[in-house]
C-alpha cells in the first residue's frame, strides 16, 4: 500500500490528481489520508493568533473553506452512500472515500483500505482551534521532558563547578595511548584468513584520558581490516590528538550525545571528529563517581522497564564453514548455552543454495523459538541474493544483514522475496550527517540497523542512528567489532542505554512496549585474553535461562580497569621538536633560517615541510608530530618570516637589495637538504611554500635532492602576461599597504578575500590570525609579498609536461579555484607524459579535502596527515 499524508488545503490545490487515479495502470493502490481542519492552521500555532481578531485571521491568513472532500471525490468519478450517522462512504469500482472523527474510526478506516485492493481517500474531519490546541499540548508535553532530561543531567554533576566554571565541567590533562595485541581463539569473521595459519591476534590501541582533577577515563580504537582507516592511520590520529587536547575544556552538555560531541571537538580541536568519546564519556563518569549508562541515561526509570537496566541479551554469532549438519550442530550446542539468538554469516559459499541450506538445517536442528538472523555483508549479487531469498523463505529468519552488493538493490531484493532486511555496512558509510542520508532508508522492509560503533564515528552517531531507527519502529543493535573486553563493556551500557530509549519511544508514543533486543556482542567468544584483568563476565542467567551481559560488571571494568601489561607492545613516548638555526648563503645575500625538526633519524623518509604566506614553521607543529613515528619532519620559517632573517654578506639585515626570488629561495632550501641529509628528501608545500616546493620539483638543478612533492594548494603560475603584471602591481600595492598601515589592519583586509571564506568559519581562525600578528619584521614580510609574486615567477606550465617527480596535489573541497588548477597540472603532466616513453604512468594524483578551502592543512589536518604519509611511503613503488 502507498500511504499519502496530507493537509487540506494541499489537497484542494491538486485535486486534479484524483484524475490520475482513475487511470488504468498497473501500480499499488494508494490511500490518502486528508488532515480536514477547514483552512491553514499552521498560523494558529503562532502568537500572532492571540492578538489577531478571527475574521482577520479567517480571512487572510488561515484561507478558511467549505469545500466537501466527498464530494470532489463524487466528482472524480466515486458514487456516494451512506453507511451510518457518523462515519460516511463514498463507494465506486475506484476510488473509495471515507470520513472519520474518531481515533477508532480511523483504525476502522485504516483496515478496511489495506483490505481492499483499490484506491481510498479517508478524510479525518478537524478544525483549526481543535488542530492548535493538540499542538499547544504535545509542544509543551516535549518542552518538559527535554527540561527535565537537561536538569536530570546537569544535577548528576557538581554544581559548585557549574557555577564556577559556566558550562564546562573540566579541563584535559593530558592523553596517552598504548598498543595492545591480544591472541584470538579463531579468526575474526571480517577477515580473509590463509588457510596455513594457525595462530590469530587482534591489535589495537587503548587510551588513557587524565582529567586536571585526576580522574582517568578509558577508551579503545581497534580497527577492523574491512575499515578505510589502518593502524597507522589510527596512531597517526593519537600523535595528533596528543598534542592539541591538552588543556581542552570539557562540556557538561558532551554526554547528550545530540551533536553535543561533534560541535565540541570542532569548537575545541577544529577538526571534523575522532575516535575520542569512550575515553572522555567514562573520564566523566569516573570524576562524578557515575556509571557510563547513568552519565548517557540519568532519569530515572519506571519500574515497569527497570530490568532493562539490569542486564544486556547477547546474540550469538556462529561462520557457516563446514556442512550444513556440522554448523547445525554447532547452532544446537549454542542454544543449549543459553543463547536464544544466532546470527550466521553467509554468502562464503560458491553457490548461495549452499548457504540456504545451512539455514534450512539450522532451523530444523534449533526449532522455532530461536531467533535466526543471516549477514551476507555485502557479497552476493541481486540475482544470488534473490536465489538464497527463494530457498529460505519458510526458514522464519529474523532478518538477513546487507544481502546485496549494490545500495540500489535492498529494497528490491524484499520486495521480491519478503525477507526482511537490517543494514549495517550501509550505515557504516554515512558517519557525516547520518540522520539526512537515513531519511531513504525508512522503508518497512529493513527492519533493523546494526550500529557498530567505532565504525558509524562514535558513540554520538551510534546513538543518533539509534534514535531514528527506533521512531522509525525499527530495531537498533549494537554491534561489536572484535574489540577488547573494554570496548565490550562500554557496548553494553550503550546498548542498555539504546534499551531505555526505546521503552521511552514506546511510551512517548503510546505504544506497546517492545521487547529487549539480543545485541551483537558476541564476539567476546573470540578473546583467549583480554587488555583488562577482571575479565568481562557474559554467562547464563540463572534466572532466565539466557547468556546476558551485567550492565553493573561491565561497569566495574570500566570503573576499575587494570591494564593487562602482558598484552601491550608498546606506550606511546613523548618526542619534543628541536629547533635550532642555520646560516646559508646565496648569490648577493645570507639567511639565518629557524628550523623545527621532530622524529627518527630515518635518512630513507625526510620530509620537509614549507609554510605559506604570513606562517612559519610552526603551523605545521602538529602534522609532524603525527607522522613523526614514520619519518624524520623538518620545518623552516622561510625567508622574512617568524625567526629566519635576511642578511647581507656582512651580517648586517639588508630590507632592500639584492631582490630575492622563488630562485633563490629554492637555492636556499636546497642547500639546506644538502646540510640535514646526504639523500633525497619528500617536500611538502602550502600555496607560496607550494610554489617554491614545485619549482624545486620541477628544476633540474634541484631534482637531485627531492624525491616526490605534496603541492597543498598552490599552482604553477600564471599563463598570461598581462595577468602577470597585473598581479605583480596588486601585490606591491600591498606590500606598502603593509609597510604603511601595519599588520594588524593588513591581516583585516588580506582574510576578507573569498579565497579565505571556508577558513574565517573555522573555529580556530582568530587563534590563525593572532599567530600572524606575532611577527616582529614587517618590512621584510612587505619584501616577500613583492619578490615572491606570483606575477614576477616564471610560468611551470611548460615544465609540467616534462616533470619526472612524483607529485600529490592537495586541494580543499571548497576550494573550486585551486581545484580547477590542480586538474589543470595534471592533465597537463598527463600529456606530456603519452608523449614520451615511461613506465612511471601514476606520477601525479589529486587528493580532494573535505569540508575545508584553500588552507586544507589548518582546516581539516587529519586526511592531509593521512594523504602526506601514505605518498612518501608509497614512493618506491612509483
Amino acid at each position: 500500500m502507498v500511504l499519502c499524508v496530507i493537509g487540506d488545503v494541499s489537497f484542494l490545490h491538486d485535486t486534479n490528481g484524483l484524475a490520475i487515479l482513475n487511470q488504468r495502470m498497473q501500480r499499488k493502490p494508494m490511500t490518502i489520508l486528508v488532515v480536514n481542519n477547514h483552512g491553514g492552521a499552521i498560523f494558529s500555532l503562532l502568537p500572532m493568533a492571540k492578538r489577531t481578531t478571527r475574521r482577520v485571521l479567517d480571512q487572510y491568513f488561515y484561507t478558511s473553506h467549505n469545500v466537501s472532500i466527498g464530494k470532489l471525490c463524487l466528482a472524480h468519478g466515486a458514487e456516494a452512500m451512506s453507511v451510518y450517522p457518523i462515519k460516511r462512504i463514498t463507494k465506486s469500482c475506484s476510488i473509495k472515500h471515507l470520513e472519520v472523527r474518531t481515533k477508532i474510526e480511523l483504525q476502522d478506516a485504516l483496515f478496511t483500505s489495506q483490505q481492499e485492493n483499490r484506491d481510498c481517500v479517508i478524510e479525518v474531519d478537524s478544525c483549526i482551534d481543535s488542530n492548535a490546541i493538540f499542538h499547544r499540548f504535545m509542544l509543551r508535553k516535549f518542552a518538559c521532558q527535554a527540561a527535565d532530561h537537561a536538569l536530570n543531567m546537569l544535577s548528576k554533576f557538581s554544581i559548585p563547578d557549574f557555577f564556577v566554571h559556566g558550562s564546562f565541567l573540566c579541563k584535559i590533562h593530558s592523553m596517552e595511548y598504548s598498543l595492545y595485541r591480544i591472541p584470538l581463539c579463531a579468526p575474526p569473521t571480517s577477515a580473509s584468513v590463509n588457510s596455513k595459519t594457525t595462530t590469530f591476534y587482534k591489535d589495537g590501541f587503548i587510551l588513557i584520558l587524565s582529567l586536571e582533577g585526576g580522574y582517568v577515563g578509558f577508551g579503545e580504537i581497534a580497527p577492523l581490516e574491512i575499515h578505510e582507516e589502518d593502524m597507522l592511520d589510527v596512531e597517526e590520529q593519537l600523535r595528533f590528538l596528543h598534542h592539541v587536547i591538552k588543556g581542552a575544556k570539557i562540556s557538561f552538555y558532551l554526554p547528550l550525545l545530540n551533536g553535543s560531541f561533534s560541535s565540541w571537538i570542532w569548537s575545541c580541536l577544529g577538526i571534523p571528529g575522532c575516535g575520542l568519546e569512550m575515553a572522555i564519556l567514562n573520564a566523566i563518569a569516573a570524576q562524578e563517581g557515575l556509571s557510563l549508562l547513568n552519565i548517557l541515561h540519568p532519569q530515572k526509570v519506571d519500574e515497569e522497564i527497570s530490568e532493562r537496566s539490569k542486564r544486556v541479551q547477547i546474540c550469538a554469532l556462529l561462520d557457516s564453514n563446514g556442512s550444513p549438519l556440522e554448523v547445525a550442530y554447532l547452532a544446537k550446542t549454542l542454544v543449549e548455552e543459553g543463547f536464544t539468538a544466532i546470527k550466521i554469516k553467509v554468502a562464503r559459499r560458491a553457490d548461495p543454495i549452499e548457504d540456504a541450506a545451512v539455514i534450512q538445517e539450522i532451523r530444523k536442528m534449533v526449532g522455532q523459538k530461536i531467533e535466526l538472523r543471516a549477514d551476507a555483508n555485502r557479497n552476493w549479487t541481486y540475482e544470488q541474493a534473490i536465489q538464497f531469498g527463494s530457498q529460505v523463505k519458510n526458514c522464519d529468519l529474523k532478518y538477513i544483514e546487507e544481502p546485496v552488493k549494490e545500495e540500489d538493490d535492498i529494497i528490491k531484493f524484499f520486495e521480491e522475496t519478503g525477507l526482511p532486511v537490517a543494514l549495517d555496512e550501509t550505515i557504516g558509510k554515512i558517519r557525516e550527517t547520518p540522520l539526512q542520508n537515513l531519511s531513504k532508508f525508512s522503508h518497512s522492509g529493513i527492519v533493523a540497523i546494526i550500529i557498530k560503533p567505532s565504525v558509524v564515528g562514535g558513540f554520538e552517531n551510534a546513538a543518533l542512528i539509534a534514535q531514528w531507527a527506533q521512531q522509525q519502529g525499527k530495531i537498533a543493535i549494537v554491534s561489536a567489532a572484535f574489540e577488547s573486553g573494554l570496548s565490550l563493556s562500554a557496548y553494553i551500557q550503550l546498548s542498555c542505554y539504546f534499551e531505555l530509549q526505546s521503552a521511552k519511544i514506546c511510551k512517548l508514543m503510546n505504544k506497546q512496549l517492545v521487547p529487549s533486543v539480543a545485541h551483537g556482542l558476541g564476539t567476546y567468544r573470540w578473546l583467549k585474553e583480554d587488555v583488562t584483568f577482571k575479565p568481562l563476565s557474559i554467562n547464563r542467567n540463572q534466572y532466565s535461562g539466557f547468556i546476558e551481559a551485567s550492565v553493573v560488571d561491565s561497569d566495574q571494568i570500566l570503573e576499575k580497569c587494570h591494564i593487562n601489561q602482558d598484552t601491550i607492545i608498546r606506550d606511546f613516548s613523548v618526542e619534543q621538536v628541536y629547533s635550532y638555526q642555520l646560516t646559508l648563503d646565496s648569490d648577493g645575500f645570507s639567511c639565518l633560517l629557524n628550523v623545527h625538526e621532530i622524529g627518527a633519524s630515518i635518512e630513507d623518509d625526510v620530509v620537509v615541510f614549507l609554510h605559506g604566506f604570513l606562517g612559519t614553521g610552526g603551523d605545521w607543529i602538529a602534522i609532524m608530530k603525527a607522522i613523526s613515528g614514520s619519518a624524520r619532519c623538518i620545518s623552516i620559517d622561510l625567508p622574512g618570516h617568524g625567526g629566519s632573517r635576511i642578511q647581507n654578506r656582512y651580517g648586517k639585515e639588508d630590507v632592500l637589495e639584492p631582490k630575492l626570488s622563488i630562485e633563490a629561495v629554492a637555492d636556499v632550501l636546497y642547500k639546506l637538504i644538502h646540510f640535514i641529509t646526504p639523500g633525497k628528501v619528500t617536500l611538502v608545500g602550502y600555496s607560496m611554500g607550494a610554489r617554491i616546493a614545485l619549482f624545486m620539483a620541477l628544476t633540474s638543478s634541484f631534482t637531485d635532492k627531492v624525491k616526490g612533492a605534496v603541492i597543498i594548494s598552490g599552482s604553477p603560475g600564471l599563463k598570461n602576461d598581462v595577468a602577470r603584471k597585473i598581479r605583480m602591481v596588486k601585490d606591491d600595492s600591498r606590500s606598502h599597504s603593509l609597510i604603511n598601515h601595519g599588520l594588524r589592519i593588513f591581516l583585516d583586509t588580506w582574510y576578507s578575500g573569498e579565497l579565505w571564506k571556508s577558513l574565517r568559519g573555522h573555529p580556530q581562525f582568530n587563534q590563525i590570525v593572532t599567530s600572524r600578528l606575532q611577527h616582529k619584521d614587517v618590512r621584510s614580510l612587505a619584501r616577500i609579498l613583492s619578490d615572491l609574486s606570483i606575477g614576477r615567477q616564471r610560468p611551470l606550465w611548460e615544465h609540467l609536461k616534462h616533470c619526472s617527480t612524483p607529485l600529490l596535489l592537495i586541494v580543499g573541497e571548497k576550494d573550486l579555484k585551486f581545484k580547477s588548477i590542480a586538474q589543470e597540472m595534471r592533465d597537463e603532466i598527463c600529456r606530456g607524459m603519452n608523449n614520451r616513453v615511461d613506465s612511471r604512468k601514476d606520477i601525479c594524483k589529486i587528493v580532494e579535502i573535505p569540508n575545508c578551502g584553500h588552507a586544507a592543512h589548518l582546516e581539516n589536518p587529519l586526511p592531509v596527515i593521512r594523504a602526506v604519509r601514505r605518498f612518501f611511503t608509497g614512493l618506491e613503488n612509483i
